[in-house]
């Protein structure tokens, strides 16, 4: 048996046991419920921008088709009253809303001025430090409602106050299909760099982009494809990128950031060494280490890139981003968050280490490494003192 052959085996195997459980479907239509037990405990509103194509099939009205135009669309995502923070409680077949995510209403919107009509609505109905755009970029594997019920469930673990915009590039949705899901993030890349410049169109103060595996790699395409057609202005409207376990070849993504040239900021990327998803994807790729490994990590600080190992946190798991309490705790102090985040301090309550990185007290293990360009203005600072 070959080493690929092998590998390819290896990751199903893998993957199938990460994965368990049935693939998700919205649950459209929403059923009526007489009894309140089977009311959801909350719902999240998400509005899509998708270069997946329309389905008749209102458990999945997008499909794993690729689409030349974008499609556009509303939802309200139901909360389950059984919810466990970091998991998404799923069923294959007509979800019960107090047991499982679910759609509870679904708005297709025609035209892209009206979509942006719709987000400014919902950015002047939020507190002025709240109106910022929130996109999240989902993985390899995922299925429309995958995707979107993830989204759901980082918005309300995290308690996310922005306007939630989920950008579904057409995963298949398919452990074996993992060539084909390459090929679709390169496919998405334009449909992603549109949804970023229409985020930009709108009256939000800040946008902020978030990537997961190989929603990173769209991510990262995306911004390339926006600096190389010139669209400086709107990369000037992204207030931060968050590359979590990027499944980007790490030669691929310093070309990528050549191409970029100026990168936004902040631009951060949580990497772990315990990333097992990677690991196996690095060996499918013939030993090139991939970015959430987190073996560059002095390279991407060079790039004025901070670094945030969570080996040590919860397992660092592949979805360990979405999944973990420590970091939901981390995230969910304001303090801390906008002292990592900021350009000109290093983190509060931080114990720094000889290689330059920092251990966040009360956050377990988790240690961020800051950019050099922040590292080198910490030093003066602390020279001048």
């Amino acid at each position: 048996m070959s080493s690929m052959r092998l590998s390819v085996i290896v990751i199903v195997l893998l993957a199938l046991v990460g994965c368990g459980g049935p693939r998700a479907v919205l649950g459209l239509p929403a059923a009526s419920h007489s009894s309140s037990a089977a009311e959801p405990r909350a719902t999240v509103p998400i509005y899509v921008a998708t270069s997946r194509a329309q389905s008749d099939n209102l458990s999945l009205p997008y499909s794993a088709e690729r689409s030349n135009t974008l499609n556009f669309a509303k939802l309200e995502i139901g909360i389950p009253q059984n919810h466990v923070p970091g998991r998404v409680e799923k069923s294959g077949r007509a979800p019960d809303p107090s047991q499982h995510f679910s759609a509870r209403t679904y708005q297709p919107i025609a035209q892209r001025q009206e979509f942006i009509r719709q987000l400014n609505a919902a950015l002047a109905q939020r507190a002025p430090e709240n109106r910022e755009i929130f996109i999240f970029v989902h993985g390899y594997n995922n299925n429309f409602a995958d995707s979107v019920f993830r989204n759901a469930q980082i918005v309300y673990d995290y308690n996310v106050k922005s306007v939630a915009l989920h950008y579904a590039w057409p995963s298949g949705a398919s452990i074996p299909l993992y060539v084909f899901d390459r090929d679709s993030a390169l496919v998405g890349r334009r449909g992603l760099a549109e949804t970023i410049e229409i985020a930009a169109e709108t009256n939000a103060k800040r946008i902020v982009v978030v990537g997961h595996s190989m929603g990173a790699y769209v991510v990262t395409e995306a911004l390339r494809d926006l600096a190389l057609r010139g669209r400086t202005s709107t990369l000037k409207r992204l207030g931060g990128v968050v590359l979590a376990a990027p499944d980007i070849d790490v030669d691929v993504f310093l070309s990528q950031l050549d191409d970029i040239g100026e990168i936004p900021r902040p631009f951060t990327i949580l990497v772990s060494r315990r990333d097992r998803a990677l690991r196996i994807s690095g060996r499918l790729a013939g030993g090139h280490p991939r970015v959430g490994r987190g073996s560059d990590v002095a390279i991407l600080q060079k790039r004025d890139i901070a670094v945030i190992d969570v080996s040590d946190i919860d397992g660092g798991r592949h979805n360990v981003f979405a999944s973990s309490p420590t970091l939901m705790e981390v995230v969910n102090n304001d303090a801390l968050v906008r002292s990592v985040l900021r350009e000109d301090q290093g983190p509060a309550g931080q114990t720094m280490l000889a290689d330059g990185a920092s251990v966040i007290e009360g956050a377990a293990s988790l240690v961020i490494f800051l950019p050099s360009r922040i590292l080198g203005g910490l030093a003066q600072a602390a020279a001048g003192q």
